[in-house]
């Protein structure tokens, strides 16, 4: 799986092979607070944009990728009282206004790459969150993490911060794998391959992020890449509340096999509803989409 953050990018309304203009995005998401918060403070989003406007996406759909491109984002707010709500909402709401704007600009001069277009974006949010906890007293602390996957033929760019996450399952039968880097020590750790996925999950600081959008940090540096798809891969962006409830192992059998009962739902529903039964302390947010043909059904 490539890491192709410097390969020319792949606009909405460029010529497309027939290959690409045969493409359909599958998506669906969903969000629950869980089964301890009162409160949600997890947000997805789903988008797709043209050179004439966006367009809100429904929890679960598919579309051409022949003339349009498609945004994909989770967000995890943090902060006092509803704060954290809020600042998760801010972060979607700077992505449905700029995101698109700048991609198109982007298109019309090569030389700014998408690379440079996401990582812009994030530190606009990032800013934009730190003058307002700076602001007002009960806005203080407040952040989010964010994982966002822009979709174009052929290609996913992506740009993350935090310990939310994008997973990638390719359609040749490899195993499920974590595309983004948890933004904090465990993680860290984890990477140097000093703690396994058993020993990461009961770190005592397993939840102290070291980079996230405000939340007073001064410095950040998000994870940008992209990578090449073929028809069948299919992708997972989720909130730390997946992942308290579910080890990579289960995550990949809901992807890839599950069971009867489980294969009638959407696959986000179908992954939110197993991580608040196996543990719901935490709010659960997923978006899961996938790369078919014309013909491929929604799985």
């Amino acid at each position: 799986m490539p890491d192709e953050s410097a390969l020319p990018l792949s606009f909405s309304g460029a010529p497309n092979n027939s290959k690409a203009a045969q493409a359909r995005v599958h998506w669906s998401g969903m969000t629950h607070p869980g089964r301890v918060r009162s409160n949600n403070e997890d947000v997805f989003l789903a988008l797709s944009f043209d050179a004439r406007e966006v367009r809100f996406l429904g929890k679960s759909g598919t579309a051409t990728l022949e003339d349009q491109d498609y945004i994909f984002a989770v967000s995890d707010g943090m902060g006092g009282a509803r704060s954290g709500e809020f600042a998760s909402r801010i972060a979607v709401d700077k992505i449905t206004r700029l995101l698109p704007q700048s991609f198109h600009l982007a298109n019309m001069n090569l030389d700014a790459g998408m690379g440079d277009v996401l990582s812009e974006l994030v530190h606009r949010i990032h800013a934009e969150l730190l003058s307002l906890g700076q602001s007002y007293e009960e806005c203080e602390g407040m952040g989010a993490t964010l994982t966002l996957a822009v979709v174009t033929p052929q290609r996913l760019h992506y740009a993350h911060l935090g310990d939310s996450r994008l997973y990638y399952l390719p359609a040749t039968g490899e195993p499920l794998q974590q595309i983004t880097h948890d933004h904090s020590y465990v993680g860290w750790l984890r990477r140097q391959g000093q703690l396994n996925e058993r020993e990461a999950r009961n770190h005592p600081r397993k939840n102290v992020l070291n980079q996230a959008m405000g939340a007073g940090h001064q410095i950040i540096d998000p994870h940008i890449g992209a990578i090449r798809f073929e028809t069948g891969d299919r992708f997972l962006l989720c909130t730390d509340g997946i992942m308290d409830g579910l080890w990579d192992q289960t995550l990949e059998g809901l992807l890839r096999s599950p069971d009867a009962a489980q294969a009638a739902l959407p696959p986000a529903q179908r992954i939110v509803e197993r991580a608040v039964a196996e543990s719901g302390r935490d709010n659960c947010t997923a978006v899961v989409f996938d790369i078919g043909g014309p013909t491929t059904p929604d799985r």
